[in-house]
């Protein structure tokens, strides 16, 4: 005689059905990645309602997969009209030609722009005021292609084709023009490339080394040590008497 199901084994077969569901759906199966991700990444989240009502990325990306799956049906209009909707609830404008991996989490998100041809690959973390955008009005391939969990700190642009690699970290407030190997991290105006060893929290920008400060304390060391050894030759330097 078959024994009745108890509860876990009903819900068991819930998930089951509802995990076959999302496969059988591209789009949705990365928005649930998506959803996922966010407990892993901000420690702010505390639980799934909280972040389904009030995580603008979790809006803004959910719009941005419908957008961007109607886009390559060529249906028109109504795939631009769903971003601008997009850009007037969350304040992230993400174009439905953009092509956006799962698990991407874009946290706070005010003021994030990614453009047509830009692609973010899997399990990147964006931060607010971010731009991956072009650097002119050239057609085709003009924004940039971000790999695998790559950080992109507050305020940090990413103009051009060109091509950041995987786990790589770009700090606060920098403006990448050029590609970035893997394992990478970038920071400055223009970006420079100052540790090609990326991999690490992607929460912890308060470690990112700041070359411009290294400068300076290194240019004040050598005009301290000039300045002894002038001292030190007008002390032997002999007097000449009248």
């Amino acid at each position: 005689m078959q024994q009745p199901l108890t509860l876990n084994r009903k819900l068991e077969r819930i998930q089951s059905k509802s995990i076959k569901l999302l496969a059988n759906i591209p789009w949705l199966a990365s928005l649930w990645t998506d959803f996922e991700i966010i407990f892993d990444r901000d420690p702010a989240a505390n639980n799934w309602l909280e972040v389904l009502v009030c995580y603008p990325g979790v809006h803004a990306l959910a719009l941005h997969r419908l957008a961007n799956w109607l886009w390559h049906k060529q249906v028109p209009l109504l795939p631009r009209l769903l971003s601008h909707l997009g850009r007037f609830f969350t304040g992230i404008e993400i174009h439905p030609g953009a092509s956006v991996g799962k698990g991407v989490f874009i946290d706070h998100g005010m003021g994030v722009v990614i453009g047509e041809t830009a692609i973010v690959g899997d399990y990147c973390l964006i931060y607010q005021n971010v731009t991956l955008g072009g650097t002119g009005k050239q057609t085709g391939k003009r924004h940039p292609t971000l790999g695998q969990n790559v950080v992109v700190g507050t305020g940090a642009k990413v103009l051009g084709n060109i091509n950041i690699g995987n786990n790589v970290r770009v700090g606060a407030g920098s403006i990448v023009l050029r590609d970035v190997p893997n394992d990478c991290t970038v920071v400055g105006v223009p970006g420079r490339i100052v540790s090609r060893a990326g991999r690490g929290c992607p929460l912890e920008h308060g470690k990112l080394p700041d070359p411009e400060a290294n400068i300076i304390r290194s240019l004040l060391s050598r005009i301290e040590n000039l300045e002894q050894q002038i001292q030190k030759l007008n002390h032997y330097q002999p007097q000449n008497h009248v």
